[in-house]
């Protein structure tokens, strides 16, 4: 059985799934985080880095970590236009909060800029994590960006990146490049039953009816 551990960077996640021989390390934080989510990486022997989408506070650590630790660099083709920009994919907002929020976004992107690189590897829904020691599968949830995955972990524990949020509250995502999609993508979260959802904003919560 593997655990996973948050670690908070300001207010966002990432984390480290690990089953006491090796671990994987979804999302890797903005810059001003790197050496904390660096530190955690080197407790829990680290093997791949998995992007639940590309978006700077998840991704912009991504090719210094890849670096520092050897390690290859996962996340789905849809979401590689962001890397160059995140300006690259529109969003959207419905809600009060979530126009605050999507204000503040929008002048991050226009100065934010990733160093870039290419993935090495391309995931996709039903891909199995198996190959680089831990159990689990993931799970593509579009809405927030195109290429936006969840990935799910011994049938127990689901990490989301922003297709869900916790910032102010539980809720389905509060920008959104498809509105549509993000919906679908929150119902067929709902579907999977019991889990406990590991947010990229905010702290878990368990699964229940989301749209």
């Amino acid at each position: 059985m593997s655990e996973v551990h948050r670690i908070k960077c300001g207010n966002g996640n990432c984390y480290i799934i690990e089953n006491g021989a090796c671990g994987i390390l979804v999302d890797t934080g903005k810059k001003e985080f790197l050496q904390r989510v660096i530190d955690a990486c080197r407790q829990y022997n680290v093997k791949m880095i998995v992007l639940t989408h590309a978006h700077f506070d998840h991704a912009e650590n991504a090719a210094q970590i890849s670096d520092m630790l050897g390690i290859p660099i996962a996340m789905n083709d849809r979401d590689c236009d962001l890397i160059k920009s995140n300006t690259n994919q529109g969003l959207s907002a419905s809600t009060f909060l979530g126009k605050i929020v999507l204000s503040a976004s929008l002048k991050d992107f226009a100065v934010r800029t990733m160093r870039e690189f290419k993935p090495d590897v391309l995931l996709n829904d039903g891909d199995n994590l198996s190959d680089y020691g831990i159990d689990a599968r993931i799970i593509s949830l579009p809405g927030h960006t195109n290429g936006s995955i969840g990935i799910d972990v011994d049938e127990e524990h689901l990490i989301v990146g922003d297709a869900l949020m916790n910032m102010f509250y539980p809720t389905v995502s509060m920008l959104y490049h498809n509105k549509e999609e993000m919906l679908e993508s929150a119902r067929k979260i709902s579907k999977i039953g019991y889990r406990i959802i590991y947010f990229g904003h905010g702290s878990p919560k368990p699964n229940r009816r989301w749209a």
